[in-house]
């Protein structure tokens, strides 16, 4: 079998969220003149829907897109052909490219085996005037004998500072700032941050799909695994990992026995078993982006519970735009793209150690029933959406390709 003479495997894909001004926002992109898009994600499409998702379900509706996943790596079969699986979303218009690999080859035979097949498939699909889009430097490895019409990095995390970082990102990360025209941040700090290392850096913090998530604020049945649970509930939805602080939530939990508390989220990169344990503490897993609206209409407070250490230095929570979306009152650890503007305007709560942040939370209990606090974040919510990030995307690519074209 050849190397792509591939499955293609299409599950039931759900209905993508989209702000009410998508179809606005559509109309005043011409999209004959955006070329094909390839994105090279180290996070998987169907894991949790966050920034990627939200950005390229928009492009698909103009031109190709192709989201290029890290490889499958087949354990305990270190005979099987390297193959390609190409997996269809946004009706067919995104397709998820994932080469899946025998186990023990080097990195560098890996990084080789991917370049040779990602170049066959984008023979097969003439993928050639493109726009190289870059989640991880890391994907430079199998990507660079492209020449894409422009190279963008969507520096969306400091991928350096998680657990378990390559010991060559860094490195990598200078030679995709040496070749990519435009650098988008995921939030104000990164921006602060590397604004000092590329000439064309640009701002655009988390969003919010206020459509989506408003629907929190209308009446509706709960979900069977959170009714029984009673109330005062301050829960936290996201990827349970070295971001969150887990000795704070138990101290809460310890503290206040009368308080529930709701995790949902999957657990990633940190042993379950070292979560806290106790009979106000549920951990409810992972949920569909469509569900969580139904979750967090039942909680009395949201909170952002995010340790202080090197993963969380330049992180924009995208939760935090979505809580308030729902009409929640939140309280976050001082955590700078949070304070700054959210905790500035008195949209959110901030506090850092246990018996603030449960002071922090009893004033919260207070914001669900004040107007005045929802017309202020209303107020707020009204001047960002997905769309707006998306077209100030577009604007700057579109100026970029005038320029290598002219």
């Amino acid at each position: 079998m050849s190397l792509l003479d591939v499955p293609s495997y299409a599950p039931a894909n759900a209905n993508s969220p989209s702000d009410a001004t998508t179809e606005a926002a559509a109309e005043a992109t011409n999209s004959s003149t955006l070329p094909d898009l390839v994105c090279f994600a180290h996070l998987h499409w169907d894991f949790v829907w966050q920034r990627p998702q939200h950005l390229l379900s928009r492009f698909a509706k103009h031109t190709r897109v192709f989201y290029v996943e890290e490889p499958c790596t087949h354990y305990g079969d270190k005979t099987m052909a390297p193959w390609l699986e190409i997996k269809d979303r946004e009706e067919g218009k995104l397709k998820i490219v994932v080469v899946h690999l025998p186990e023990g080859l080097s990195e560098e035979a890996a990084d080789k085996t991917q370049a040779d097949i990602l170049t066959e498939y984008f023979r097969k699909e003439n993928i050639q005037d493109f726009v190289a889009w870059y989640y991880s430097p890391m994907f430079l490895a199998k990507s660079r004998q492209f020449q894409p019409a422009l190279t963008i990095y969507d520096c969306m995390d400091e991928l350096a500072n998680f657990k378990g970082a390559h010991p060559e990102l860094r490195s990598r990360e200078q030679e995709l700032f040496r070749k990519a025209q435009l650098v988008f941040t995921g939030g104000q700090s990164l921006y602060e941050a590397k604004t000092k290392q590329h000439p064309s850096a640009h701002a655009f913090p988390s969003s919010i799909d206020k459509a989506h998530f408003g629907q929190a604020r209308r009446a509706a049945a709960e979900p069977a695994d959170q009714a029984g649970i009673a109330h005062p509930r301050v829960g936290f939805f996201g990827v349970v990992d070295e971001r969150l602080d887990i000795e704070l939530l138990g101290q809460l939990a310890t503290a206040r026995p009368d308080w529930q508390f709701v995790i949902i989220g999957p657990v990633v990169k940190i042993d379950p078993a070292t979560l806290p344990q106790a009979k106000n503490i549920h951990y409810l897993g992972g949920k569909d982006y469509k569900e969580l609206p139904d979750y967090l209409r039942g909680w009395d407070v949201a909170t952002l519970l995010f340790a202080d250490n090197e993963s969380t230095k330049f992180i924009s929570p995208t939760k935090t735009p979505e809580y308030l979306s729902a009409g929640r009152p939140v309280v976050s650890t001082p955590i700078r793209d949070v304070v700054r503007p959210y905790g500035e305007l008195g949209l959110v709560h901030i506090a850092a150690q246990a018996p603030e942040f449960e002071q922090a939370i009893e004033k919260a209990l207070q914001d669900g029933t004040d107007p005045a606090w929802l017309k202020r974040v209303d107020e707020y919510l009204a001047t960002i959406s997905w769309d707006q990030t998306w077209q100030g995307m577009v604007d700057l690519m579109q100026s970029e390709l005038k320029k290598t074209r002219a």
